[in-house]
């Protein structure tokens, strides 16, 4: 349920709510608005209607939320959130360009990335150094040295790093050299690596599964909200349909219905959605008229001889145009790169 504070409550009174909340096993989840503070209970449901904390001072109404996501609703939370990494915002007025190769190849390959991205004015660098592929026969990527090889970029251009994460053993050099930690599609419901990201710290950005629902994908979210971590970031990736044009379906419809439901910003894949390179601007400029919070794309100095995903990868070369493309949409839509 949901305990709606009055405006001007104390901070005596929050922590006497949160600690009657406690008492009963439940676990509360403060989140202070601007005018109002909000407290989310989390716990067994008949102990919580019959606790009664509407007669606690500083009470104004208690809400029940029937989603089964809690944390991550718009019920719980009204305002967008909006999530700082190294002073690049997602989020709100704030849109985020995520750019970089599928797999981190080499120290010159992914330097000369992040300079192009650095020069169009992305906000982000994205690079893979471990990769779960399909066939256990393709690059896996390289790594704890890819890692070093994505700090070192951003000592140079310093931009914040965002890299994926498969396994909880890698963790703890995965928190060493990055910024944000992505979840794969095919992690998406990996509930164990979700509550270990959450009790990271760092911001997630959690891509949905290729055959997730809306619901199954802030469930997930949840997962990593509830241990402490509310800095989530969603990604729609495409899913699978029964068409066969493009390697995924974007499911743009999916940005505005997740805005709806959710607080966290939402950004859209458009590579891994298309396959292809020649529809990535196309589908970019859709995912941000539907009002998506930021774009994460793959650019690579020499797509033709990428070890992964050349075919969707725009040239580093004309990245450039392609990012001044998405700043004009991005300013006509009233907000600003982040």
């Amino acid at each position: 349920m949901m305990i709606v504070m009055q405006e001007g409550a104390t901070e005596e009174q929050i922590a006497s709510v949160v600690a009657r909340i406690e008492e009963v096993g439940a676990s509360a989840h403060v989140s202070h608005g601007q005018l109002v503070t909000v407290i989310g209970a989390i716990g067994d449901r008949e102990q919580l209607t019959a606790l009664p904390v509407e007669a606690c001072a500083g009470v104004d109404r208690v809400v029940a939320i029937l989603k089964p996501y809690k944390l991550v609703s718009r019920e719980f939370h009204a305002a967008d959130t909006v999530i700082d990494v190294r002073g690049r915002k997602i989020g709100g007025e704030h849109v985020a360009l995520i750019a970089g190769p599928c797999s981190v190849e080499s120290r010159e390959q992914i330097l000369a990335a992040a300079r192009a991205v650095q020069a169009a004015g992305g906000t982000m660098l994205r690079g893979g150094a471990f990769k779960p592929r399909t066939s256990p026969y393709a690059f896996q990527g390289l790594g704890v040295e890819g890692l070093r090889m994505l700090a070192a970029a951003r000592e140079e251009t310093g931009l914040p790093i965002v890299t994926e994460l498969m396994d909880p053993r890698d963790l703890e050099s995965v928190l060493e050299h990055v910024d944000v930690i992505q979840i794969g599609a095919r992690n998406m419901q990996n509930f164990q690596l979700l509550s270990e990201v959450g009790k990271a710290g760092l911001p997630v950005l959690l891509k949905r599964g290729p055959s997730a629902t809306v619901e199954e994908l802030l469930m997930a979210a949840e997962y990593i909200v509830k241990e402490g971590n509310r800095r989530v970031i969603l990604c729609e990736r495409g899913i699978r349909t029964f068409e066969t044009s493009t390697r995924n379906t974007l499911d743009i419809a999916a940005v505005p219905v997740i805005k709806q439901l959710s607080h966290l910003p939402v950004v859209v894949d458009p590579s891994h959605s298309a396959g292809r390179v020649d529809l990535v601007l196309p589908l970019s400029l859709a995912a941000i008229a539907a009002g998506a919070d930021g774009i994460i794309v793959e650019t690579h100095p020499y797509p033709e001889l990428a070890l992964c995903d050349g075919p969707q990868s725009l040239p580093c070369a004309a990245f450039d145009e392609y990012a001044a493309r998405v700043a004009d949409l991005v300013t006509w839509t009233g907000r600003s790169l982040g």
